[in-house]
């Protein structure tokens, strides 16, 4: 059993810390070369105690093997405005050499039959602790803001029927499902005008700012 579970999550609340700064740092130099970035936006959560024994429980996970056999203890996820956009941001992580991906789940194109869209990737990310290295399971979701909508919504009817879902709330969610997916596909068949009104509209608030003196002018 585990004794300190402030010691037991330290390293994790280490690795999200870590990964969110790293994570932005992308997003950042997409922005600062004037290009679009596939990240709109991070969040990330260590699991909390009872979060993890009931899933233990739930998935007849020994505590003494959490740390290899729960994949999601350390959860980041990345939400993108486009469903292309999730793929550049898996092709990016692909491409890191600060961790190692282990495994990777894509529940877009085969996606469940909930009506559950997103991309899984869980990495294996080493802490630099005082006592030294330490390698953990991270899982990154990264989903659209349409997909994330749904999820949260379907999250939290969960907590209500333990997974057990009424016939005519199932078959809503199934539908609210695909409608999330037809929003993605309609927004990803007019992204280019999409782009532009958001340069236009970043240009054009620069360009107030700078009028109104909230921003000093670039001579």
């Amino acid at each position: 059993m585990i004794e300190n579970w402030d010691n037991f999550s330290a390293p994790y609340t280490q690795a999200v810390e870590e990964l969110k700064i790293k994570l932005k740092g992308i997003r950042k130099q997409f922005r600062q070369e004037s290009q679009h970035s596939p990240i709109e936006f991070v969040t990330g959560r260590v699991k909390p105690k009872d979060s993890i024994l009931a899933k233990a429980q739930l998935r007849s996970i020994d505590m003494n093997r959490l740390e290899t056999d729960m994949q999601d203890i350390a959860g980041l996820r990345i939400m993108c405005q486009f469903v292309d956009d999730i793929h550049m941001v898996v092709k990016l992580l692909r491409n890191r050499r600060d961790f190692k991906i282990v495994e990777e789940r894509d529940y877009i194109t085969n996606n469940k039959e909930s009506g559950y869209r997103s991309y899984h990737v869980v990495l294996e990310y080493p802490v630099q602790l005082i006592s030294g290295e330490k390698k953990l399971l991270v899982e990154i979701q990264i989903r659209t803001l349409s997909m994330n909508f749904w999820a949260t919504i379907e999250h939290s009817l969960n907590y209500k029927y333990q997974g057990e879902f009424p016939e005519d709330i199932n078959i809503r969610l199934q539908r609210a499902a695909e409608a999330a997916f037809q929003l993605d596909e309609e927004m990803s068949q007019i992204r280019v005008e999409i782009q532009e009104a958001q340069r236009l509209f970043s240009h054009n608030k620069g360009y107030l700012e700078e009028e109104k003196g909230l921003k000093p002018k670039i001579n």
